[in-house]
C-alpha cells in the first residue's frame, strides 16, 4: 500500500474517531480536527524516531515492543501537540496562550500516566517458548 493512502486512512480513522467524541460532547468538530492533525503529523514524527535498520512491519508502538524510553519520545510530543491545537481551537485563538498552554500541559501530563498504566496492564511483554 503506498504511503500516502495509509496516511490518508489514518487520517479518516482519526476524523471519525474525534468526529465521535465530538458527538457526545457536542463541541462542532474541534475533537475531529486534532485528532486529524495528529494522524497527519503523525508519520513524520515516526520517520524522525525510525532507527537505521527501521522497523519491523506490522509492530505497533508499545512499551513492550519498543522501550519506555522510545515510547516517551513518541508519545509526549504527539499528546502535547493534539491538546495545544484542542485547546486553542476551543478558546478560539490566542488571547489566553498562557493559560492555554498551561491547560495542555497539565493533560499532556495527566494522558501520559494514564497511557503508562494502560500499557503496563494491557501489554506485556510475550514470553518466549
Amino acid at each position: 500500500m503506498p504511503v500516502e493512502a495509509k496516511v490518508l486512512g489514518l487520517m479518516v480513522v482519526g476524523f471519525i474517531t474525534g468526529l465521535a467524541i465530538d458527538t457526545f460532547y457536542d463541541s462542532l468538530g474541534i475533537h475531529a480536527a486534532a485528532s486529524v492533525f495528529i494522524m497527519f503529523v503523525r508519520n513524520y514524527w515516526l520517520n524522525m524516531l525510525t532507527p537505521q535498520g527501521g522497523y519491523d512491519s506490522g509492530t505497533v508502538p508499545t512499551i513492550s515492543s519498543n522501550g519506555l524510553r522510545w515510547f516517551t519520545s513518541y508519545v509526549l510530543p504527539l499528546i502535547f501537540l493534539h491538546h495545544c491545537v484542542l485547546f486553542l481551537l476551543e478558546s478560539w485563538g490566542f488571547g489566553l496562550l498562557g493559560f492555554t498552554l498551561s491547560k495542555a500541559f497539565f493533560s499532556t501530563c495527566f494522558t501520559y500516566i494514564v497511557m503508562l498504566i494502560t500499557q503496563y496492564l494491557f501489554y506485556t511483554k510475550k514470553r518466549s517458548l
